[in-house]
């Protein structure tokens, strides 16, 4: 074995900044790009506006203003500004900061000093300014280094905070801020926050009913079996109602941090609303029941709380606060309490639930036989079919690493070709293929027992481990992979379907993506080029000055293994599916896949419009009125 020298020079100190960009992942989660909802740009614009709610929280400034916009982002807040002699210091010295002060920030979201550190260190360009009693400083940084810092100067401007920044695209490579995802978290301060107003590129996001609000803006009334329940205490809120739709829907929250992985809360929660019902009504109802097709939404406030990893998305505390009960015993009693007291108050929100849940016992009945039957042949598949390569680690695995864990993946693609391709080409540690068998059957306003009886639905949900919810989901992506033509469009809209009718929380937690792979290839004898849209192929062969090979992909099949290699590592193009907060599943699902098809033809007619060429150059006509029916035929 070869010996390997071992002295001072092998001992190294890196600086605070070079410690956060050498390993972002430790401070900031994972990287991405911008295309989902817990990328690394949302966590820094999050890390900047815990700050800014903070001040809030303590009573200083009603309006924060937000803009994005060609990828910087400026957040103003009017909150009580840094101390002038500490500006510098704040946002580039790690453990300084006021929330070491548990008097000034008992409930704080930041406790650990590092957040406006990591956006200074990640960013190519990052700006703090404070105004405090007629006074300003800015300072100035470029990845963590400072550029310019001014002297204290007079001024006329309210007291706040201003911090701008520009993420490094060394480090967040291709990223894009998505105005969607960045709206979403900012209705979540404004839920959490009541009363506060936060200007989002001009447009003002303002919540007087909090959680109250929240679940009214994600659902509408005639998607409810009872009124929305808004019960409110001393660091606790809650909401809470029934729906038609299959599977839970939560939204918790810690200190104004949207725990979107749960905790010791959102668990305590589940457990209170379970024993409540059951005490009110006298019934041992199964738990299954009683919880099937909830909305509900919970927030607390902990003193210093415990978080499973540095972007808080899970909830780890045990306790209230240092001298307070468990936080499972604070959220029970609470719940025992009042929703107790309110569906006696209330009887007809009251037989309304237990309708519902009396309903959910019938069908989970109902299907109890046909799924010990589908169990079993999903157990047989799964010995005797090679419908899954899987891959060596999961999502749900509580031993491996967090990273790691997040890059897990499954790509869902149609016919042997395509996945034989993917197969030899994904890397075997984090991602995994399941192989669908011609087109998957049309479930619009089926019922749950077709996913058992449907062979591939059910080896699909066994794959992923949905059955009983995406708690034991086994990818935290799940990527649908068809061919870029009618046919492979149309598989990719039935199995959005599938997921919409039945597994709904899969798409609004964001675990499920759009594999965008290249239409051409471009290419001479010494560069090659993949291009994913008419424009692109036209500016590849305007580079190579027209001397081209031009290839159009009609498949994933005629995509080469070494070829694929690029276009699902670290080069992958993946379009999220995304609900805004005001999508109405139902009505989507019914236009597009209901017996509407006198509407979508007219949707056609009067949309559609074809801008190709053709080989010669020629402009093609415009699809007429019957070509545009025989496409939706």
């Amino acid at each position: 074995m070869a010996q390997v020298n071992y002295t001072e020079d092998n001992i190294k100190s890196l600086d605070w900044k070079e410690h956060i960009r050498l390993r972002p992942g430790m401070y900031i989660g994972k990287l991405g790009d911008g295309s989902a909802q817990d990328d690394g740009i949302y966590v820094l614009l999050k890390e900047v506006m815990d700050n800014s709610i903070d001040e809030y929280v303590m009573g200083y400034g009603r309006e924060i203003k937000i803009d994005v916009k060609e990828g910087q982002v400026s957040i103003r807040d009017f909150g009580r500004g840094i101390p002038l002699g500490k500006v510098v210091d704040c946002v580039s010295k790690i453990n300084t900061g006021g929330k070491y002060d548990s008097k000034a920030f008992k409930k704080s979201v930041g406790l650990n000093g590092v957040g406006t550190k990591a956006v200074n260190a990640l960013s190519n360009y990052f700006k703090v300014q404070a105004v405090r009693e007629g006074k300003t400083k800015i300072a100035e940084f470029a990845k963590g280094e400072l550029t310019s810092e001014s002297k204290a100067l007079k001024t006329d401007e309210l007291n706040g905070t201003i911090v701008s920044f520009v993420p490094d695209n060394t480090i967040f490579k291709n990223y894009k801020f998505r105005s969607e995802y960045i709206e979403n978290q900012l209705w979540n301060y404004a839920y959490l926050n009541a009363g506060l107003r936060l200007n989002f590129n001009g447009k003002v996001l303002y919540s007087k009913d909090g959680l109250l609000d929240l679940l009214s803006n994600k659902t509408k009334p005639e998607q409810l079996r009872y009124p929305i329940i808004h019960l409110k205490g001393d660091d606790i809120e809650i909401a809470l109602t029934h729906g038609n739709q299959y599977g839970e829907e939560y939204y918790s929250f810690v200190n104004g941090q949207n725990t979107t992985q749960g905790g010791t809360h959102l668990a305590a929660y589940r457990e209170a609303i379970v024993k409540t019902v059951r005490d009110h009504f006298g019934k041992n109802y199964d738990a299954r029941d009683i919880q099937s097709s909830i909305i509900g939404a919970i927030s607390v406030r902990v003193e210093e709380p415990v978080f499973e990893s540095q972007t808080k998305t899970k909830l780890g505390s045990q306790n209230v606060g240092p001298d307070g009960p468990t936080l499972r015993t604070f959220v029970m009693d609470f719940v025992k309490n009042n929703l107790d007291n309110y569906l006696h108050k209330n009887t007809e929100v009251a037989k309304s639930l237990q309708k519902r849940i009396v309903q959910s016992e019938r069908e989970r009945k109902e299907i109890s036989g046909i799924k010990k039957l589908a169990n079993a042949r999903a157990k047989k598949a799964n010995l005797h079919n090679k419908k899954l390569r899987d891959c060596r680690v999961h999502y749900n695995d509580k031993k491996s690493d967090e990273d790691v864990k997040l890059a897990t993946s499954i790509f869902i693609t149609e016919g042997d070709s395509a996945s034989g391709s993917i197969t030899k080409a994904r890397d075997v540690q984090t991602q995994a293929v399941f192989s669908l068998r011609g087109k998957p059957l049309n479930c619009y306003n089926m019922t749950k027992k077709v996913v058992y009886q449907n062979e591939e639905f059910n080896l699909l949900q066994h794959a992923l481990n949905i059955e009983d919810g995406i708690d034991g989901l086994r990818y935290n992506k799940v990527i649908i992979a068809t061919d870029a033509d009618v046919d492979g469009m149309h598989i990719r809209l039935l199995l959005l379907t599938f997921f919409l009718q039945f597994f709904p929380d899969l798409v609004k937690q964001s675990h499920l993506y759009i594999l965008e792979t290249p239409l051409f290839r471009v290419r001479d004898k010494k560069t090659t080029y993949y291009c994913y849209s008419e424009q692109e192929k036209a500016q590849a062969v305007q580079k190579l000055r027209g001397k081209a090979e031009i290839t159009r992909f009609k498949g994933l099949g005629e995509i080469s293994p070494s070829e694929f290699e690029d276009f699902i590592s670290d080069n992958i193009k993946l379009e999220p599916v995304y609900l805004s907060s005001n999508t109405d599943i139902s009505e989507i699902l019914s236009y597009y896949m209901g017996k509407n098809t006198p509407q979508r033809q007219d949707f056609i007619i009067n949309n559609l419009k074809v801008e190709l060429l053709d080989v010669d150059g020629e402009d093609v006509p415009a699809l007429s009125e019957e070509e545009a029916v025989a496409i939706e035929a």
